[in-house]
């Protein structure tokens, strides 16, 4: 079996790939803060980041992470990110890290993020998510920082009236989680109302899957994972023995809830557009959705999966997940018009580059 650091050995990618995986670049540099930057969206974007010239401070309790991602970044991007391990809960330390470092704009991941385990944990999450937001705004407000992109979620619509999901329609989350989500939106939109200066953008994701096309960071959680295709993949690579497929009985073409997934490069490329958006004038707050505007069952994911790779994915489908509703996926078009964003990645390149992370982990 290859060593560690033969798996961490960086692989140039094909110019295709480098094409299909361009970032964006922005004409002004910036001192950007990634909290949650080792976590799954947050490793990708600290690439993007220092792939476009900026300088990235990445704080991280490493609740959900490996200090090892930094070492992964440091040998995609060819440049490493300063590192600091903080809990956001903890305002002295959040306030010292301002103190140390020169930061022009935030971008804020770090959160917990499992449906359902929120349902069963509801304080730990409200905790996690809600005050560490709170601490991380105050000293933002002590130390003149005033621009930060949030990343939301889809879950804060809860289950729509119709599909696709605009911005406009009702906000009503079902779970402690999406709660969560909607509260710090509630804040920030206080915040900006209330103190000139602020640039708030909330990206509402929708459901990213994928990983970097290198194949050396990609969604790697603790445990049994929750969300739909790091399970799958570990069914495949033979950690796992099937995967569970919540639900077979929902209003869908074919029973199985449906999603707008969108890989993790675009869910990027949406973050760097936040970031333009930024310097230009306008509102003080920007509510966009990130997704395809197609929504996808499981069984859809699972089909593409197999058709990407040559994989068979054993499954079996269980009862409903608490939480969980049937479809969900977005209406793109403000991203579009105001960030001049869309996603331009398929389900089979989401499938793929998830694949390439599951076998460089297992060594393959």
């Amino acid at each position: 079996m290859p060593t560690a650091r033969a798996r961490l050995k960086y692989n140039p990618l094909s110019n295709r790939e480098q094409c299909r995986f361009a970032m964006r670049k922005s004409s002004i540099r910036k001192r950007v803060l990634v909290t949650g930057g080792t976590g799954y969206i947050g490793s990708h974007c600290v690439v993007a980041l220092l792939e476009g010239g900026h300088e990235v401070l990445v704080a991280d309790n490493l609740s959900n992470s490996r200090a090892e991602v930094v070492d992964r970044i440091d040998r995609i991007a060819r440049r490493r990110p300063a590192f600091e391990r903080v809990d956001l809960r903890d305002g002295t330390a959040v306030n010292a890290l301002f103190a140390r470092h020169s930061i022009d704009t935030v971008i804020h991941f770090a959160g917990l993020k499992a449906v359902g385990e929120s349902v069963a944990q509801p304080l730990r999450y409200y905790d996690n998510n809600v005050v560490g937001t709170l601490r991380l705004l105050e000293a933002m407000q002590a130390h003149g920082v005033r621009r930060i992109v949030f990343s939301s979620s889809c879950t804060v619509y809860g289950t729509p009236d119709a599909v696709p999901v605009g911005e406009s329609a009702p906000l009503r989350p079902q779970s402690p989680y999406g709660q969560t989500k909607l509260a710090v939106e509630n804040i920030l939109r206080d915040l900006a109302a209330g103190a000139g200066g602020w640039r708030v953008a909330l990206l509402r994701y929708f459901n990213p899957i994928g990983a970097h096309p290198s194949g050396m960071i990609g969604e790697d959680p603790e445990g049994i994972p929750d969300n739909l295709m790091p399970y799958l993949t570990r069914v495949v690579a033979g950690v796992l023995p099937e995967l569970r497929i919540f639900g077979g009985d929902y209003p869908t073409p074919d029973g199985t809830g449906v999603r707008d997934y969108i890989h993790v490069s675009d869910i990027v490329q949406g973050q760097l557009a936040a970031l333009d958006w930024q310097e230009r004038p306008g509102d003080a707050v920007l509510a966009a959705n990130l997704g395809t505007g197609q929504g996808c069952s499981v069984l859809d994911v699972v089909k593409a999966f197999e058709r990407a790779t040559g994989k068979t994915v054993a499954y079996r489908i269980v009862d409903r997940r608490p939480g969980d509703v049937a479809a969900c996926y977005a209406d793109p078009g403000l991203a579009r018009t105001i960030l001049d964003w869309r996603a331009t990645l398929s389900l089979e390149d989401m499938c793929r580059d998830a694949w390439r992370w599951q076998q460089s982990r297992a060594g393959a």
